[in-house]
Order: structure tokens, then sequence, then C-alpha cells
């Protein structure tokens, strides 16, 4: 499948209109909303998210971008809020993602925060994150947005390292990642720091200085992800021809380890495998959603949603995605109704990677019988499953969550 492509599935009816079914139990449960800006000012050589450079779409006058986003994204907050009906329950979880939400201006991503709440309205104490790169936020823009509504900020670090940031074709100022943090904090702000390890050349002091410097930080929340190779990527063409040496396992694997090692130390505890939080209060509810499979909207380019078992995905290019909300058709390109099959196949997947684990009462026969061989191994926390009856990773086990996913979905 080429970078950012989407799934076929079946066809969308051009009003957006779900299921009676789907819509049953909305008043019960959480809704969160995701917006997804896709723009940034360069295209980093990994990247294979849904991203647009000003020049790819056609510069400032384009038919989408950066001036006319905002209005764009508030016409599909209009058709969600008309599908959804009146059992839509307030929005729990806002996150801004992308690209780069902060090359929008501030005022523009609290536009569209007042979108949502004047549609659907906001819980009390409901988590609003946006993304940004260090270099595209200010103490001012950061204030508008804390004014706003906006509660969390999530920094764009990725290395402390300038060698490893020039690999990942990162552009911003290693200085201004600490200038951020500290403008976010004074603002009253949350603030996540998101980090890579595995970049070709990256040595594992390198890393350790990376996370060494984000704990200096003092953030109240850091995801640190293993870098993938994506096909179609400038990353991987690189790696194709030779000029770049792919990451390896035992590598990343030794990285994985030191950043839990590290940031255990620091006060931080895991709760899902690529994240770290000082508090449960800093955890990221809006991703927790996500791996609990709760429902959720997403506004944007690409951005996929699920209501109710049924998922779907907006069409990818801003300019066919403005087209569709400008002639008053859904931006939906096409979507799928998930089986009990995939359900529960997505429940053992998402919810053995949190730290508070999957109850062994909700795996079938063969996943039950399974969990004395994962204990065997080292892979799953014997003392836990016999305390709580819940299935939790070692640090072994998250290294190999793929494995032990596996072999509780083996049939």
């Amino acid at each position: 499948m080429p970078p950012s492509a989407l799934p076929d599935g079946d066809p969308a009816p051009a009003t957006g209109e779900l299921p009676a079914a789907a819509l049953g139990d909305l008043r019960s449960t959480d809704l969160g909303i995701y917006v997804h800006v896709p723009f940034c000012t360069v295209r980093c050589g990994y990247c294979d998210f849904n991203t647009y450079t000003l020049t790819e779409l056609g510069g400032p006058g384009a038919s989408i971008g950066i001036d006319s986003y905002a209005d764009a994204a508030l016409r599909e907050l209009d058709l969600a809020r008309d599908v959804l009906g009146p059992e839509a329950p307030t929005v729990s979880t806002v996150f801004v993602g992308g690209g780069t939400p902060t090359m929008l201006r501030a005022g523009d991503l609290v536009k569209v925060l007042d979108g949502i709440r004047e549609r659907f309205g906001l819980a009390p104490g409901a988590e609003v994150t946006t993304e940004a790169n260090p270099d595209s936020v200010t103490r001012e823009s950061l204030r508008e947005l804390a004014e706003g509504g906006f509660t969390r900020v999530s920094v764009g670090m990725q290395s402390a390292v300038p060698h490893v940031l020039r690999t990942l074709e990162r552009t911003h100022d290693p200085d201004n990642v600490e200038r951020a943090v500290s403008a976010a904090k004074a603002e009253g702000l949350q603030v996540s720091v998101d980090l890579i390890y595995g970049t070709p050349g990256e040595s594992l002091e390198d890393w350790r200085r990376s996370l060494e410097a984000a704990v200096a930080l003092e953030p109240d929340h850091v995801s640190a992800y293993a870098l993938v190779v994506e096909e179609g990527t400038k990353l991987a063409a690189q790696v194709r021809r030779g000029l770049v040496v792919p990451p390896e396992d035992d590598d990343e694997a030794d990285k994985y380890e030191l950043a839990d090692e590290v940031l255990t130390g620091a006060g931080y505890g895991w709760y899902e495998v690529s994240n770290w939080a000082r508090s449960e209060a800093a955890r990221c509810r809006h991703n927790i959603a996500y791996w609990a499979g709760t429902n959720w909207w997403g506004v944007g380019p690409g951005a996929h949603s699920h209501v109710g078992g049924v998922r779907w995905w907006n069409v990818k290019h801003p300019s066919a995605y403005a087209a569709r909300l400008a002639s008053g058709q859904s931006p939906a390109q096409a979507r799928e109704s998930l089986t009990d099959e995939q359900r529960y196949d997505e429940r053992v997947l998402l919810g053995t990677r949190l730290v508070e684990g999957l109850p062994v009462s909700d795996l079938r026969g063969s996943g039950r019988s399974a969990v004395a061989g994962l204990i065997a191994d080292g892979l799953v926390d014997g003392t836990t499953v016999v305390r709580s009856g819940r299935l939790v990773l070692t640090r072994r086990g998250r290294l190999l969550a793929d494995t032990v996913v596996h072999r509780l979905l083996a049939a």
C-alpha cells in the first residue's frame, strides 16, 4: 500500500448518514474529536502521514490552504452534528494533529475548538491537545491557545542530537524545544514531548542524550516511538539504494529498554507500550479512547472516524476534501462495518498494550490457553494474572507485543 493510502472499503453515502445501529449507544459512550491539519513547511524523509507543503498545494492561492482550512473544518463539524443528531454526547477529548497544526494561526485553532464547543459542547475537564513543532509556537501563540480552551500541547522533539535530526530531516532548532516547553508550562498547559528512536546513525549514547534532555525539560508526558521505514517515503528509497542503513530490531530493543529505564527512573510510569506519564492525570485521554475502542469523529483530509462499530475515512487531498464540503457532501471516501471477529481482534490487539492489561475473561478459549505459555516465556506478568485476572505485559512482553497478540489470536 503506498504511503498514506486509504483502504478500499464500501461506498460511503454522500450525506454521511450512519446506520441506526451505530448510533444506538451514542449517548452512553464518550465522544472524541480528532482534527487533522495536513500542512507542513517541509516533508520529512521518514514521514508517510497525509501531509502537504504549500508548494505541493499550489501556493497561497490554492483552493484550500492555511487561511481557509478552519472554515472547511467547521463545515465538516456541521455535518458531524447533523449525522450524530441530538443523542451525541458532549465532547470529552479533542486532539489536533498533523502535519504541523501550529502552522495555522492560534486564532484559527481556537476557532475550530469554538466550533466543536458550539455544536457539541465540551465536557467538564475536557482534554484539548494540539501537536506543535518547536519552531512554530511562541509565548503569545501558546497564551492564545490556553485562553481559547486548549489544555495540552505535544511538542515534536524527536531527538536532541543534531545529526539525528538532520537524518530525520527535522528542521527545528533543538534549543527551541526548551523554549517551547517552558512557554507552554508558563501558560498553564500540560506538556508532552515526542521522541523517535532507531534513526540510522543514532548510537545508544545519542539516544541516552535525547532521553536525558527530554527528562530535563520535566514534561508531564513522554512518547517514544521506534522509527519505521514506510514504503514510498524518501527514507525507504535511501535504504533501498544502500545510502542509509535500516533500523535493526536488536538496536531498537536496546533503545526501548533504555527508554523505559531512564523514564521510570525519572518518575514516569508506562501506561501504553510507547507512552509514559508522570501521573494518571497526565496520561493522554484522547489516545486511551482510541485504544479502548470508543467513538471519535475525525475532521480533515484523510482523517479516520469510528462510531458504533462503523469506521470511515475522508478523501486524502485537501482540495477534494474542501470541494466535497462546499457542495454539501460528506468528505468520506469509504467505510466499513466491523464484524464481531474484527472487534474482538482489535480489543485484544489494543488492550494488551495498556498497563491495565486485558481481562483474561475477555479472551476466547484458544487465547486463554495461550496465557500459561506467555507467563512461562516471561512475556506476561503471572502475578497480575493470578491476583487480578488481567493480562499485563512485562517489559520483555512489551518488546514482543506483536508476538503476544499473535499467540493470543492464534486459532
